[in-house]
């Protein structure tokens, strides 16, 4: 049984003349790194919360989100908060936002275990103590404020407060945003070390490229709240079928870049206030032809495309 199974995932919000979320499929396996990609206000985020029932006000949900098996969709609260200090967590983007700054380390660690009445408060410090040492900190930290510690080290924080319940899903929402280069690489080389060590599934999210090729051994390619492609990692970045992935990797820096501008992807997303048909990439995209734009491409195999007119190996330009 896989952590997180999407099928078929739709979403829509109030004023919105289309799905925010349309027809997503996705799963985590357990011990399994998947990465979500793609431009800001894709879906990533959303994607990923739903898996904790943590939809926007007005939302209305079709489809299954299976955590361990079980439907996210139709859980009542109890059952929610149990999932949620439990079966799986979240590490946020920004780690200050997410620490009460009054609160002692330790209490923010225990906490969610303690009123759930999960682990007794000397087991929790006990716990509490263990995942520090796990993330690299000393349990010192315990006494300590959120205002004492650094970024890369409150993020540290976050990622052992996401453990405290031995969740079977990881969700890491942009977890490297707030951080400098040095902390991002620490911070990821930790989160593939835990994931070893505890057989967490990882749903990594970002708009990074290079982060997504450097942890994930499944990508997803989000775009318009629809999945445009997916498969392994090193296949899918070295020989990319759709393309808005061929677009995205080509816009992405690198230390062989020609000199000059990099290269941008023309256009703007489509918008949410406008009906949308055909393929959602469409407008800006080079190999567009009368099909894309009245019909709605599927995708099949393994490393499948949403697209009509895939790339070969000969053609990766987009």
């Amino acid at each position: 049984m896989n952590a997180l199974d999407i099928r078929g995932l739709r979403l829509r919000l109030p004023g919105t003349a289309r799905p925010v979320l349309d027809g997503v499929d996705l799963t985590v396996g357990r011990g399994e790194t998947v990465a979500l990609v793609g431009e800001s206000g894709s879906g990533k985020t959303l994607t990923s919360r739903t898996a904790l029932g943590l939809l926007p006000p007005g939302a209305a949900a079709e489809g299954e989100v299976l955590v361990d098996g079980e439907d996210v969709l139709t859980m009542d609260a109890a059952r929610l908060r149990a999932l949620r200090t439990g079966t799986a967590a979240m590490i946020f983007q920004d780690p200050r936002a997410a620490i009460n700054p009054l609160r002692r380390i330790g209490d923010f660690l225990t906490e969610s275990v303690t009123l759930t009445g999960t682990m007794g408060r000397a087991d929790a410090r006990h716990r509490a103590a263990e995942l520090l040492d796990a993330v690299g900190l000393g349990p010192e930290l315990l006494r300590r404020h959120p205002g004492q510690l650094s970024g890369g080290m409150l993020q540290r924080v976050m990622i052992a407060a996401a453990l405290m319940g031995d969740p079977i899903l990881l969700l890491a929402d942009e977890p490297t945003t707030a951080l400098d280069v040095t902390s991002q690489a620490e911070v990821i080389a930790l989160l593939g070390r835990l994931r070893e060590r505890f057989g967490t599934g990882l749903l990594f999210v970002t708009h990074d490229l290079g982060l997504a090729a450097a942890i994930s051994d499944r990508v997803y390619v989000m775009y318009a709240g629809r999945i445009a492609e997916t498969g392994p990692a090193r296949a899918l970045f070295d020989h990319p079928r759709h393309p808005y992935t061929a677009a995205l990797l080509a816009s992405t820096p690198r230390l062989d870049t020609p000199p000059g501008r990099l290269a941008a992807i023309d256009g703007q997303p489509p918008d949410l206030r406008q009906e949308l048909t055909g393929c959602a990439f469409a407008a800006r995209c080079r190999y567009a032809t009368d099909v894309c734009r009245e019909q709605v491409p599927e995708a099949h195999g393994e490393q499948s495309a949403a697209c009509h007119h895939p790339l070969d190996r000969s053609r990766t330009d987009a």
